[in-house]
């Protein structure tokens, strides 16, 4: 459970870093490109007031009322920084002019194909390879202007792949600290959570012993007094908790990662088998049990403890189930795992925000209180599922259909 406890505690810290920096990074380069086009943008518009080239007057630097305001980015400089070329198009989309003088890397013919790719997708502004235009309507047609952002979009680029190199650093560095810290942070929960199963285990023991000489006193007052009333309720709560000290006993040990001994055996003649001895009972109650088991499925495993269970499922759906009902029980291959389904109708209708707590221990929802039990069958069977190294989940989709899902690592297939 402490590793479980510390490798949660790892992903988590390494999830929320990860967001944090995704959010701080992406939201740096995010404005950076933001500011970017803003700049753009305002070049393009003092190019678009002046038919694809910038005043003589009436700039920055020049007092003069033309002069642009609320355009980021521009200085005395931005007239012989900008490559920029336009091209102009009537209505039916022909060449009028084309202007190329202020960029080398672009020819008339390049910048006409590309204006008319534009033009065909109707969009006014945008990004086309690595220029910025802008589309503005003129008394003599329409003129596309487009702006050399290589730079800009360059830097941009290289400050991305900075960021994101400096956070996987940042992200590699915190994880190997978490990997050897992690243990010394978790510690005091560790030590608690052995106290506690210490305690546990030594309180099972220590029971055992009144536990035994309260039915050998009750077996003796018995045969001196005969069978009475007071008596019989001795030996049965004597009997309850001998159960309950044996559970939580076997709880702990599980909990310790416990050296099973793990063997290949034929899982399906397991579970028939088992399923058999619940018949009986089933029938008592006016109950019907159902198989559905795949033949020469084997798993690898603890037989025993598999075999507990199967039948801690049975007996809570046997325990659940309202009279009449039909209890199911599935056997299937499932790739290289094996999953088994116990499904049971509810005599109450099962609140799904329960699901997650019906493993817990001693926990009992409103309609297991009158079935009986302590609460702790579940988190027996949790402990065994994870000691095979399988999954076991509850599932109620409608709320009246408690089914038991367990997968399990599958061995070879008996008989081969």
């Amino acid at each position: 459970m402490m590793r479980a406890l510390r490798r949660k505690l790892i992903v988590a810290t390494m999830l929320s870093l990860t967001v944090v920096l995704t959010v701080i990074l992406g939201g740096v380069n995010l404005m950076s490109r933001q500011k970017i086009v803003a700049e753009a943008d305002a070049i393009l518009a003092v190019l678009a007031e002046n038919q694809g080239s910038f005043p003589h007057r009436g700039f920055p630097r020049d007092p003069l009322p033309q002069r642009p305001t609320g355009a980021p980015g521009m200085s005395p400089e931005t007239p012989y920084e900008s490559r920029y070329f336009s091209v102009l198009l009537d209505a039916d989309g022909q060449i009028l002019q084309t202007d190329t003088g202020q960029v080398a890397a672009i020819d008339d013919e390049t910048a006409n194909a590309g204006a008319a790719k534009i033009l065909a997708t109707g969009r006014t502004t945008g990004f086309w390879e690595q220029y910025r235009y802008l589309r503005s309507e003129e008394s003599d047609g329409t003129r596309l202007i487009f702006l050399d952002c290589t730079r800009s979009l360059s830097s941009l680029r290289t400050t991305l792949l900075y960021s994101i190199a400096l956070a996987l650093l940042g992200l590699g560095t915190v994880l190997v600290l978490l990997l050897l810290l992690s243990q010394r942070i978790i510690r005091p929960v560790a030590e608690s959570y052995e106290k506690q199963k210490r305690f546990i285990t030594d309180a099972g023991h220590e029971l055992k012993t009144p536990l035994t000489i309260i039915s050998a006193d009750t077996d003796l007052a018995e045969m001196e007094c005969g069978e009475n009333q007071w008596l019989s309720d001795i030996r049965r709560q004597a009997q309850r908790l001998t159960a309950l000290t044996h559970d939580l006993i076997f709880l702990s040990r599980m909990e310790e990662q416990p050296q099973l001994q793990l063997l290949d055996f034929p899982l399906s003649d397991l579970v028939e088998e088992t399923a058999q001895s619940f018949l009986a009972p089933a029938k008592s109650q006016g109950k019907t049990l159902s198989l559905s088991i795949q033949p020469l499925l084997s798993c690898t495993g603890d037989e025993k403890s598999l075999r507990q269970l199967l039948s801690i499922l049975l007996d809570n759906a046997l325990r659940y189930a309202p009279s009449g009902a039909d209890i199911a029980v599935e056997l299937q291959s499932k790739g290289r795992s094996i999953l088994l389904r116990v499904s049971n109708p509810m005599a109450h209708p099962l609140d799904k925000a329960a699901l997650e707590h019906l493993f817990d221990r001693f926990y009992r929802g409103d309609a297991a209180r009158s079935a009986g039990g302590y609460g702790l069958g579940l988190s027996i069977a949790r402990s065994i599922v994870a000691a095979h190294r399988g999954k076991i989940r509850a599932e109620c989709p409608d709320g009246v259909t408690l089914t038991m899902a367990v997968t399990l690592p599958a061995g070879q297939t008996a008989g081969l």
